[in-house]
């Protein structure tokens, strides 16, 4: 059986998600970035009102996904802190300055967010080589890569995402997102075979993740 992740970046659309049937939140802020760390106090309200997993983006800043020692240093503090905050998990991903997976740094954060999991998001789609990106992830002990393929949404990066399923053979679970919609939920998955997707049910150009397109996601 499928399961859909919403990613919500405030805790309306949380609470939106969690009442509509999704099966994991990812939590964040800063929409217009793609994604950063959210306020602990946030976490701490929601932590009491949701009882289905609830993994935290440790994201300093939008833009790239090369961090400075000090930007490190902040990522390891602030998921320490999350981690005292009863998280699930942990949604992060860093690249050198080459746009390859740092392998150091990724593993440190792994190995600190121990023994709850870690995804890695969407800076796997600007990493080079899919194939032995791929396996570097593996390595560092994430259980789980968000991605639309290397494309810049899930259609165009759908063959990607069917070859990922096929490499990662049950070893990371291949979560597709980046333009998933409930019009496009079905075609993806008849052709990829993904068992986990992501999407932030926005569909009004607002803020707030829509509860019927939540709901028509997980019909499909």
């Amino acid at each position: 059986m499928s399961k859909i992740e919403i990613a919500c970046f405030n805790p309306e659309s949380a609470i939106i998600a969690f009442e509509n049937g999704a099966d994991r939140i990812e939590l964040c802020e800063g929409l217009s970035e793609g994604g950063t760390t959210p306020d602990f106090k946030t976490v701490q309200q929601l932590r009491g009102k949701i009882n289905i997993p609830m993994f935290v983006m440790i994201r300093p800043r939008g833009g790239d996904f090369t961090y400075t020692d000090e930007e490190f240093e902040q990522m390891k503090s602030d998921l320490i802190h999350l981690k005292s905050l009863r998280a699930d998990g942990f949604v992060f991903g860093i690249l050198d300055e080459n746009d390859e997976v740092n392998i150091q740094q990724n593993r440190a954060l792994v190995e600190l967010a121990s023994p709850y999991p870690c995804t890695f998001h969407r800076a796997f789609d600007r990493a080079k080589d899919l194939e032995n990106s791929l396996e570097k992830i593996i390595d560092c002990g994430f259980k789980t890569i968000l991605t639309s393929g290397q494309k810049a949404n899930v259609l165009e990066g759908k063959e990607n995402l069917k070859k990922l399923v096929e490499l990662s053979n049950g070893r990371i679970e291949i979560l597709v997102g980046g333009g998933l919609r409930s019009s496009n939920i079905e075609e993806i998955r008849e052709f990829t075979k993904a068992g986990y997707y992501h999407s932030s049910a926005i569909t009004d150009g607002g803020v707030f993740a829509n509860s019927e397109e939540i709901v028509a996601m997980k019909n499909k």
